[in-house]
């Protein structure tokens, strides 16, 4: 992640230096070698860059949602695992229509619950 923001600052300066991508790349080749960014990501920075972008840290990603482990689900989980703590997570995750590793998840995590022999 450092590495990647360094190369970001590198192409923002380069930039307003009015270097052109092309001339941007060996440059950032030469600087970070194997740990540098692929072409691609070096023509994507600097494009954004010339456009007037100012950040050059990443944008929050929207992802995936994690309603799965929300309270509800745990409430569930704990309410099936207190009329048969012998359910196994596969059958807890058909029963509740959640996925086996987000019931796990709920399990291990925020039940606090482990497999005992």
């Amino acid at each position: 992640m450092q590495r990647s923001l360094e190369q970001r600052m590198a192409i923002k300066f380069c930039v307003k230096l009015e270097k052109s991508a092309a001339e941007t790349m060996p440059m950032l080749k030469k600087a970070f070698g194997v740990d540098c960014l692929s072409d691609r990501q070096i023509f994507r920075w600097h494009k954004a860059f010339a456009e007037g972008r100012e950040d050059v840290n990443d944008e929050n990603c929207a992802g995936r949602p994690s309603t799965s482990s929300s309270d509800d689900n745990v409430k569930r989980v704990r309410d099936l695992l207190n009329t048969d703590r012998r359910l196994s997570v596969r059958l807890i995750s058909e029963t509740l229509d959640i996925t086996k590793t987000i019931v796990h998840e709920i399990v291990s995590e925020s039940l606090g619950m482990r497999k005992e022999c």
